[in-house]
């Protein structure tokens, strides 16, 4: 929605009686409740790269030797 679309509800919603108005908040007060239970579909995928600068420059198994080597002690 654009601003000015934003703005053009606005101008209509202050045109309506107090009724309405009650109506209106009650509708959309029930529209988020709803909104909050429905779970977000989200993907693994979407972590992929994430974090790959922390590990720029530094060589996997060399990683992974050290970090074997420090659970002996």
């Amino acid at each position: 929605m654009t601003d000015s679309e934003y703005q053009h509800l606005l101008a209509q919603i202050s045109q309506l009686s107090l009724p309405e108005k009650t109506d209106l908040l009650l509708e959309l007060t029930r529209q988020l409740r709803d909104d909050s239970q429905t779970p977000l579909k989200r993907s693994l995928m979407e972590l992929e790269g994430l974090g790959r600068d922390i590990w720029e420059g530094i060589e996997a198994q060399e990683y992974v030797n050290t970090e074997r080597a420090s659970w002996d002690g």
